[in-house]
């Protein structure tokens, strides 16, 4: 390749284009059962958005396109459930196949597309399963393959394979109750997807259904460029009503119902349903409205009685989190994650005792496999420091004995067969995209899905010579806490003062601050003359339950202090130009940026807060209340915390930005901060998407937002450096 086509320029044109900077960017890895294939969905050259079902044969590794999207698909519009489903899912802007589940015998995958499901067989061949109008949510194939099921019209129908016959088994589904789905806030906020769950023997399924008739009326206007559409969504307000929930045995056409004991208080929330290996035994985990207990129940799925195995519980001012780190064994033992000890950490319950797996100032983040044969336990953590994430074995019979099996120096994730004999491995690191590779038991790498290596006709090729490496560090909290950054500099010429482009989210559940690949868009905005800074204040992720538990009743107080400390830290480094440090945040980065403008007016150049939340009153209840409790109980915590009482207080340029069909941080909230500025004569500017929800990108729209956060600071804090005094 030519020397000078190795220096290439970003532009925001081509950060957005196809194909991805990144490469190509499979999602969903999976080996099939038998580990004769690795499947995966793999994004277009020419489409980015767009993704189809490949597999590697790994005796070969030659690669086959099992599912054409565009040619298998019908390119019907999909029903509002499924849009909403992928919302939930963060996938709203992906097309083609965003999901499938391959059958036990590992002789066909049932494949969901354009609102219909098709099965499609290692060879290729693809068979129409359904055709309707109305969409099959959350479809799956039984543990033994004989039916395959999924949700229409708000009620389970099952399919027997063999016969082709179709079942309907519920039929009560309609207004506002639903079967086999799982409600919104186990959709948005605890991790679950599904509302039914097959046995392991095909016998029975566990139904979920909710009714969200208690729940309040957000009348949401979609609002597009030619029409709005107006959706009565049941959004259920912090201290409001939830949706009903119970659940139910049945079998596979219906017949013989049992409803399962939840217990007499019906406002709870079903956390997880699962069955032990031998299928009789349901279990389910219950947790309590305020989120500071956590039952494990066992289930008898012929009667639905239940009892009480073990129960979790907080600390004070703290809150149970939930995790999918755990694991029902043959031996009819437990594998499970839990924070009783300040972090994260796997245990066994064994006949009513407990043992420590793991140990330490460390999380665990995953569980990847477990091969009882041997006791060998596999699991993601960061043992090794916070800002990389690894590969561990632990053994059943030496606990705290912990082996790491991947390299030195990069980010990682991983999914498995059940016993982790092989895994398939992503990493990334600062000056790496993603990897993706086939490895045995022992990390070691078996074969490359996908190397990705930048070089020679590799997207990010042109662009290499001008790449510029991460570098990380540390500040102290007000309290001593140590806060980890990462930051971005254009080549630093001696004398001279740069500005920043300070990202921030601040919110729990989320570290940003990590050796992984960051994406081209941080070397564009380094290119533009930026300095690119981000920082983890206490609350966020994977640093234990004390650090998280500083946003108690408190958001917008600690996390706000510690990115201000941030800014002040950036404003005693002799390259930085003190007045024009602007600020950026998303979602819960935007409801930051409000925060930080009104508490110290002059430290920032220019805010940027895009799709804010403003009064967490507005915020759904699973999420705002594990934080922050029940605003009827402590309404001078969320008084403190919200945005508008203050909003006069703002003096700072700022850019407010929200999607006009944002279903998630509906617009109300910034409709009703642009109100009170208005009305105290406080400047701002605004740009609104219309028919775009809380995730505002695609094709001509990303670069757009783009294009107006810069006009904006270049308006209000040119990236120009100047000459030091």
């Amino acid at each position: 390749m030519p020397a000078e086509a190795q220096n290439k320029p970003l532009t925001l044109e081509r950060v957005f284009a196809s194909p991805d900077l990144a490469g190509s960017t499979p999602r969903a890895l999976k080996l099939s059962p038998d580990g004769k294939f690795v499947t995966l969905l793999r994004n277009r050259a020419d489409e980015k958005e767009r993704f189809d079902l490949w597999a590697m044969d790994t005796a070969t590794g030659q690669w086959r396109m099992l599912v054409d999207s565009k040619k298998v698909g019908t390119g019907a519009e999909l029903s509002e459930a499924e849009k909403m489903q992928r919302e939930r899912a963060r996938i709203g802007d992906q097309r083609g196949i965003v999901a499938y589940d391959w059958a036990p015998d590992g002789k066909s995958i049932l494949v969901p597309l354009d609102g219909d499901l098709y099965l499609a067989g290692p060879d290729g061949k693809v068979r129409r399963l359904t055709a309707t109008e109305g969409s099959e949510l959350n479809p799956v194939i039984s543990p033994r393959g004989g039916y395959a099921s999924f949700v229409r019209d708000q009620n389970l129908v099952v399919v027997d394979l063999a016969a082709g016959k179709e079942v309907k088994v519920t039929t009560e589904g309609a207004g506002t109750v639903h079967f086999g789905e799982a409600e919104f806030v186990a959709q948005e906020e605890m991790g679950r997807s599904t509302g039914y769950w097959w046995s392991p023997d095909d016998r029975r399924i566990a139904v979920q259904r909710f009714d969200e008739a208690p729940v309040g009326i957000v009348s949401r206007a979609a609002i597009g460029a030619e029409g709005t559409r107006v959706y009565d969504q049941r959004y259920p307000k912090a201290g409001t009503a939830n949706a009903l929930v119970d659940l139910y045995v049945m079998n596979p056409d219906g017949s013989g119902r049992v409803k399962v004991d939840l217990g007499k208080d019906t406002d709870i929330y079903l956390a997880r349903v699962d069955w032990t290996p031998d299928g009789k035994t349901l279990l389910v985990q219950r947790q309590n409205r305020a989120q500071t207990v956590l039952d494990m129940l066992a289930v008898d799925p012929a009667t639905g009685k239940s009892r009480i195995l073990f129960s979790e519980k907080s600390g004070q001012k703290s809150w149970v989190n939930l995790s999918n780190a755990y694991r029902p064994l043959k031996d009819g033992s437990l594998i499970w994650w839990s924070e009783r000890d300040g972090h994260g950490h796997l245990y066994r319950f064994r006949e009513g005792k407990w043992t420590q797996l793991t140990k330490g100032e460390w999380e665990v983040a995953e569980l990847v496999g477990v091969d009882e044969a041997s006791g060998r336990i596999t699991f993601l953590g960061n043992k090794d420091g916070v800002l990389e994430r690894h590969l561990y074995t632990v053994d059943l019979a030496r606990p705290g004995a912990v082996t790491r099996l991947t390299e030195a120096g990069w980010w990682h994730a991983a999914s498995a067969n059940g016993t982790a004999s092989r895994i398939i491995v992503t990493r990334s690191k600062s000056d790496q995209p993603a990897q993706v590779m086939l490895t045995d038991a022992t990390g070691k790498r078996l074969a490359w899905v996908n190397e990705n290596a930048v070089k020679g006709d590799h997207p990010y090729a042109p662009y290499l010579a001008g790449h510029r490496t991460k570098q990380f560090g540390t500040i102290k909290a007000a309290d001593g806490t140590v806060l980890h950054w990462e930051m971005i500099t254009p080549p630093l010429e001696p004398g001279r003062k740069y500005p920043v482009f300070f990202q921030h989210y601040g919110g729990p559940h989320s570290q940003q601050v990590s050796k992984a690949w960051g994406g081209a868009l941080q070397q564009y905005i380094v290119d533009r003359g930026y300095i690119w800074f981000v920082l983890d204040n206490r609350g966020a992720a994977n640093r234990g339950k004390a650090f998280e538990d500083h946003l108690f009743q408190a958001m917008g107080g600690v996390e706000v202090d510690d990115q201000l400390a941030g800014a002040n830290y950036l404003k005693s480094l002799d390259f930085v130009d003190p007045a024009r440090i602007s600020t950026y945040g998303w979602s819960y980065g935007g409801y930051m940026t409000l925060k930080m403008l009104q508490a110290a007016p002059g430290t920032f150049a220019a805010g940027v807060a895009g799709a804010p939340v403003s009064k967490w009153e507005l915020y759904d209840t699973h999420y705002t209340e594990r934080y922050m409790g029940d605003p009827r109980k402590v309404a001078a915590a969320y008084r403190k915390a919200d945005t508008v009482q203050d909003a006069a207080k703002i003096a700072d340029p700022l850019l407010l930005i929200h999607g006009m069909a944002d279903d998630n941080v509906v617009l109300e909230h910034s409709t009703v901060m642009m109100a009170k500025m208005q009305a105290a004569a406080v400047p701002f500017e605004v740009m609104l998407y219309p028919g775009q929800t809380h995730r505002v990108a695609g094709p001509g729209i990303s670069v757009h937002l783009w294009q107006t956060i810069f006009g904006f600071l270049d308006r209000a804090a040119p990236a120009k450096d100047t000459p030091a005094k």
